[in-house]
């Protein structure tokens, strides 16, 4: 009879361990690994911006990673705790960047979050581990934290470390809108003499639908400008450049650096100030991205002539704006 009880017991703690892992991982998707070039690569990609739907083109830029090159790939998203759906109006909660302590790569498309030190920790445990980094649209200004916080330094207008995470690590923080927001577009034109940067192989076609970004110029350190914006008259990619003094001062839109940590350690990191959902749209763009993968993780020798970037499965993403957000989406319902 003890061991019927024992065995009943330890059944119920397995089952209550199952029932908890399954909602915990409720809270993200997760792409499997499989053959080709990443196999054995994690990639961990953070979603949760207000504004320009990353919580709609990561999922879809982890399927290509995973299903087209072999990367097992983890997404997260800002989640609404009482309800545990995708809102990224919630800007102190996303679940699962535990996943960053086995990452080889983060990719973040962030903007102005404020999470808990909890959550923090792993964000800035990777940033100081010297690993590669992939930062998107507004992860220039990925984090707006109280000056008496614990990671206060991350914020995006820092004193004490210039810029926070946009500037110091990526290469810059939020400036300006350089081109009209929502009325002109942006053509990426590859910077002269990177032609044969290996980031920009096969990439013919950059367009998206957001408007290019001020820097200030130069960026910090070794960041090299390798796509160029030019800002378009309209919101199509056939539109003709605009005139005058904006495209006289063409704004980098992608650039390659490195980030020293305090520790002496030295990461690749590659930021696009292009990655709105809408602009994953553009092959040219989604080409750049994982091009910038490889490149990220020492693989650029194994970067194709023209890498395969086709979308898997109906991709439809929602126009950009605030409280444009599909309500009512679950992380489960990104799944392949």
């Amino acid at each position: 009879m003890l061991r019927y009880a024992l065995a009943g017991a330890l059944l119920c703690l397995l089952t209550l361990h199952s029932t908890s892992s399954s909602a915990a991982g409720d809270l993200w998707v997760e792409y499997p690994g499989g053959s080709g070039p990443g196999a054995g690569k994690h990639i961990v990609l953070v979603s949760g911006d207000e504004e320009y739907r990353s919580e709609e083109g990561l999922p879809q830029l982890g399927k290509i990673l995973s299903q087209r090159h072999g990367f097992r790939c983890t997404v997260l998203f800002a989640i609404d705790p009482a309800t545990g759906e995708i809102n990224p109006d919630v800007n102190d909660n996303i679940p699962g960047l535990e996943a960053l302590d086995n990452a080889d790569l983060m990719v973040i498309a962030t903007r102005f979050r404020n999470l808990p030190d909890d959550q923090m920790s792993h964000i800035a445990s990777y940033v100081e581990s010297g690993r590669p980094m992939i930062g998107m649209r507004t992860a220039t200004h990925a984090f707006n934290i109280p000056a008496d916080a614990k990671f206060a330094r991350y914020g995006w207008q820092s004193k004490d470390w210039d810029g926070g995470f946009g500037r110091q690590v990526l290469g810059e923080t939020w400036i300006s809108h350089h081109g009209h927001h929502k009325v002109e577009s942006t053509r990426g034109v590859v910077a002269p003499g990177m032609e044969n940067h290996p980031v920009v192989r096969g990439c013919d076609d950059i367009w998206g639908p957001t408007d290019v970004y001020g820097v200030r110029m130069p960026l910090p350190g070794d960041a090299q400008p390798l796509v160029l914006g030019q800002v378009l008259t309209g919101m199509r990619p056939t539109d003709e450049p605009v005139g005058g003094e904006q495209n006289k001062r063409v704004e980098p839109v992608a650039w390659s650096k490195t980030f020293e940590t305090d520790s002496g350690k030295s990461a690749r990191v590659f930021t696009t100030t292009m990655g709105a959902a809408t602009d994953l749209e553009s092959e040219g763009l989604r080409r750049l991205i994982v091009n910038a993968a490889y490149w990220c993780l020492g693989m650029e020798a194994q970067i194709p002539a023209r890498a395969n970037v086709d979308l898997v499965g109906e991709y439809h993403p929602s126009e950009y704006g605030f409280k444009g957000f599909r309500r009512g989406v679950k992380p489960a319902d990104h799944a392949l």
